[in-house]
């Protein structure tokens, strides 16, 4: 299976670039299976149910979120008719949505998508992710109940970003971070057949402060003042992500790419 991966979606730069690329990319790379994260694609806080109906246009499978997952209050009641979004699995229990699903490909085969959020440096603690995602990962064994599993680890930090691929490692065929918009060089193949990259990057014009007009961040760092709202940046953007292939037989990972489509950032292909 050929999976992509498309790390954090910011404003409407952002689902532009997603809108005029993935169509083409979805062809020309002959992928089976597209997951995108769009929790920063409305404002660049959340994701709107038209938002998220633009990704599912354009080619996406699935539509994972974060710590934003309901700043745009018609997500509430968005995601309890869109069974393609995936919000945080370690949110509140009460939350709408579900934090893992199990899709089909265009040839019928299984993939499981599945989001929890990490506690280290987070503005709120949320329930223990390496419990919730064992319990799904149990009960949807690779090579079993499904023939691909992606996991979205949405983290500020690396370190438990990385134990959570450790975590993983055998059980799931992809895990890869998100939420710090900054894409990392560590894309391998972990010793159980996962495949892994710490943070996949932002989808995002990358002459910017993590997607952001530069100004209000620099403003607040130098002053310790705010003034205005952040701005998504609406330059040149680049698509950023993970590129993999799995073998259907086991659900491992057989190769695994870093992408890199426009914008600034040197280019990386499959």
């Amino acid at each position: 299976m050929r999976l992509l991966f498309l790390g954090d979606v910011v404003g409407r730069a952002g689902r532009r670039a997603i809108a005029e690329n993935l169509p083409t990319l979805r062809e020309d790379w002959r992928l089976d299976f597209v997951v995108v994260n769009g929790e920063n694609a409305s404002g660049g806080m959340g994701l709107t149910g038209a938002h998220a109906k633009g990704f599912f246009d354009a080619g996406a499978d699935a539509v994972t979120l974060g710590d934003h997952a309901f700043d745009q209050k018609d997500m509430l009641q968005s995601i309890e008719s869109e069974p393609r979004l995936v919000r945080p699995l370690n949110f509140a229990k009460e939350c709408p949505g579900r934090g893992a699903r199990v899709f089909s490909d265009r040839r019928g085969r299984k993939v499981l998508v599945a989001q929890v959020l990490g506690q280290v440096f987070m503005k709120r603690c949320f329930d223990d992710p390496f419990s919730a995602m064992d319990a799904v990962l149990r009960a949807h064994p690779l090579g079993g109940a499904v023939q691909a599993s992606l996991v979205d680890v949405h983290c500020e930090a690396t370190s438990e970003k990385m134990a959570m691929g450790h975590f993983c490692d055998g059980r799931a065929s992809v895990v890869v971070g998100t939420h710090t918009h900054v894409p990392t060089g560590d894309a391998q193949i972990l010793p159980g057949g996962t495949a892994y990259q710490t943070d996949a990057g932002m989808c995002g014009d990358y002459d910017s402060v993590i997607g952001m007009q530069k100004g209000e961040p620099m403003r607040r760092f130098i002053t310790g003042m705010s003034k205005a709202r952040f701005e998504p940046a609406m330059g040149s953007v680049t698509l950023s992500g993970l590129f993999v292939e799995t073998d259907d037989r086991s659900g491992k990972a057989t190769s695994v790419k870093m992408i890199r489509h426009g914008g600034r950032l040197e280019a990386a292909t499959p």
